[in-house]
């Protein structure tokens, strides 16, 4: 689950981080109020949950500028502000479609004499949280891992004990911070850690922290993503969702239990298994076609949940075809067969079916497929049965 940037720096300035001053406006008029709040410089930041803002542009505006913009006046604050609600933004991770802005964050201007980066993933070989820190942040940090990477400073973290002082003070160190600033620095790198062990974040960064010429440290733009299955520890975090942001299939895909993502082709994949929804697609790809999604529905499916996974799959206009993949270990083929016919007669197929079993009662399960009387094509392996949905979906 992705947070806005004004709900994560919430996050950080409660543990302990110093953050800009920011007000939240739904339309140019409060944002024009927040600007009176502050009596100074502002910047404007659309909220979306998508990166490379500063770089984007609003379709269709005529504007020479992204989703983060620099203000002087209160007059030029509404008319920025005007844009920003009223055409959608498009940046890298949006597509050319982009995304409508309902919330523009009214922050204070501060003065930066320089940039660094912070960012927190999970190490998986490692098996525990690591902080990295690079010198040179900013919107060009993804430029710098690649070229450099040997300038990405990483400190391995433990879950129990967090970020220890000493390695906050190296980091602090090792990135130029003088003496005087290493204590907020210090601070800023604990408040981060700590939101991301005890919040079950999978993502937290910090780019970029502002130093002022004054020797402030701040967090001065943030993001973070937390893992959906401990979201049920955090009923705080499960109330900043912005359903507005999130893909409508998704959601819904989600409230039934089914783990789905969108992609961009015409084959549709239900499988049960997030390895065997990888092999699927890749196989479907080795043979020509595209998927039109991932859509694991996960070893105890039930029929309520097939159906529901059809009629997702179906809502779809790019679906030509459709692919079922299942192996039965924990279900049965014969039961597998039952749920998918009974949904298919109850969803009401318009686009061809090809479904391959394997596993226990699955000679069982493909003769109750083939008398179906459905149009319902069977596959023995999972090549014939990519060959026929590409096929398919090609004619």
């Amino acid at each position: 689950m992705k947070i806005h940037e004004y709900q994560a720096k919430e996050l950080l300035a409660a543990a302990g981080a110093a953050v800009p001053r920011g007000v939240i406006a739904t339309n140019a008029r409060e944002a024009q109020q927040a600007y009176e709040q502050f009596g100074k410089p502002v910047v404007l930041k659309a909220q979306i949950h998508a990166g490379g803002r500063g770089k984007g542009r609003f379709k269709d505006s005529g504007a020479d500028f992204g989703g983060v913009k620099f203000c002087k006046t209160k007059e030029e604050v509404g008319t920025v502000a005007e844009v920003m609600f009223r055409y959608p933004l498009v940046t890298k991770q949006t597509g050319e479609a982009g995304q409508r802005v309902s919330k523009v964050l009214v922050q204070e201007a501060a003065d930066i004499a320089r940039e660094v980066y912070l960012g927190m993933v999970v190490d998986r070989n490692a098996g525990v949280p690591v902080l990295m820190a690079c010198a040179e942040g900013g919107v060009e940090i993804e430029e710098v891992a690649a070229r450099n990477p040997e300038k990405i400073l990483k400190a391995k973290i433990s879950p129990e004990l967090g970020l220890v002082p000493f390695q906050a003070r190296r980091l602090a160190f090792e990135l130029e911070f003088p003496p005087e600033q290493v204590p907020a620095a210090e601070k800023l790198m604990t408040a981060l850690c700590k939101v991301f062990i005890e919040k079950d974040c999978s993502l937290a960064e910090i780019n970029p922290v502002a130093v002022t010429p004054a020797g402030e440290v701040l967090a001065l733009d943030a993001k973070m993503n937390f893992d959906d299955n401990a979201l049920f520890r955090h009923p705080e975090i499960e109330q900043l969702r912005d359903e507005s942001e999130e893909d409508p299939m998704e959601l819904r895909a989600a409230r039934a239990g089914l783990s789905y993502i969108s992609l961009s082709g015409t084959i549709g994949c239900l499988v049960n298994g997030a390895g065997l929804a990888m092999s699927t697609m890749d196989i479907i790809k080795y043979h020509g076609g595209e998927p039109a999604n991932f859509l694991d529905v996960g070893g105890g499916a039930t029929k309520e949940q097939v159906t529901e996974a059809f009629r997702i799959l179906l809502a779809d206009p790019r679906v030509k075809a459709v692919l079922v993949n299942i192996f039965g270990g924990i279900m049965k083929c014969d039961t597998i067969a039952a749920g998918i016919i009974a949904a298919y007669k109850e969803v009401g197929f318009h686009v061809p079916l090809v479904v391959r079993l394997e596993g226990t009662n699955v000679e069982l399960g493909r003769k109750m497929l083939a008398e179906s009387g459905l149009n319902i094509q069977t596959a023995a392996g999972l090549t014939e049965a990519a060959k026929a949905v590409v096929a398919a979906a090609a004619a």
